[in-house]
């Protein structure tokens, strides 16, 4: 589990990194285009990171609950992952 408690915390806190930087140097220009939509993807990437990060440190910590929490979040970023592209 620890693998996996280091990937969720990374992949976490890289997406936060990523949505920091792309609206600062105005690499999204949904946001003006369709800010409604990219606001929904944003806040879903948001809570997918948000519990990718608090599984991976429950994990790591060994909380009971994080294993469940971490298996959310994982699937939270399989389906970010497949609903980005497009």
């Amino acid at each position: 589990m620890r693998f996996a408690a280091c990937y969720a915390l990374v992949v976490g806190v890289l997406m936060i990194l990523q949505w920091a930087v792309f609206p600062a140097t105005g690499q999204v220009p949904e946001l003006r285009d369709e800010p409604l939509r990219i606001a929904l993807h944003l806040a879903g990437e948001g809570l997918a990171a948000a519990a990718l990060i608090a599984g991976g440190t429950g994990l790591l910590q060994r909380v009971p609950c994080a294993r469940p929490l971490a298996f959310v979040a994982l699937g939270m970023l399989a389906y970010t992952t497949a609903v980005s592209p497009g």
